[in-house]
């Protein structure tokens, strides 16, 4: 059992590569097309040497690795003269007189007397509450690493005289 000729091998690879499946599935054998097997034998070969990528496994070049460290090293000591960023806040805090009759000077007095390495008071304002009573609205900017805000809760709630109670209004990082 034989098949009528397949396509040109050289004209249709691809069609005679599935012609001679199809006859090898079946059991049949194909004859062969008219095909030029020398050129095609020449072509893989001219495949093998051609680098795609060029790269060249065998041979170091000495010159490239010394640029390379050379450039690898500057980086790294351009990274190392970097300073470190340093992470801050900006935090708004509510602090709350016992009543009206309370001396918001000296509240505030007491709240920027609190001095501490990362802590730079802002600008404050008096916001009323209701009932002729008057709550300290004041804004600080904090390095995060050394200012931690319940020490500063701590240390602002420690003039009972004047404050009833203190909160964190806003928050953001700068």
């Amino acid at each position: 059992n034989a098949l009528p000729s397949g396509p040109n091998e050289a004209s249709f690879p691809h069609a005679a590569r599935w012609y001679k499946h199809i006859a090898a599935v079946k059991g049949l054998t194909a004859k062969a097309g008219s095909a030029a097997p020398a050129p095609a034998a020449a072509a893989e070969e001219d495949d093998e040497d051609v680098d795609l990528f060029g790269s060249d496994d065998d041979e170091v070049d000495e010159e490239a690795e010394k640029i390379k460290q050379q450039r690898l090293a500057e980086y790294a000591a351009k990274k190392a003269n970097k300073p470190k960023t340093i992470a801050k806040s900006m935090c708004t805090l509510d602090v709350k007189p016992w009543d009206d009759e309370t001396d918001m000077v000296a509240l505030e007095a007491h709240v920027r007397a609190i001095t501490m390495d990362g802590l730079l008071w802002g600008q404050s304002k008096l916001v009323p509450i209701g009932y002729g009573i008057k709550k300290l609205q004041i804004n600080c900017v904090i390095e995060d690493e050394l200012v931690s805000l319940d020490v500063l809760e701590e240390k602002i709630m420690e003039g009972e005289d004047f404050i009833q109670s203190m909160d964190m209004a806003a928050m953001q990082k700068i």
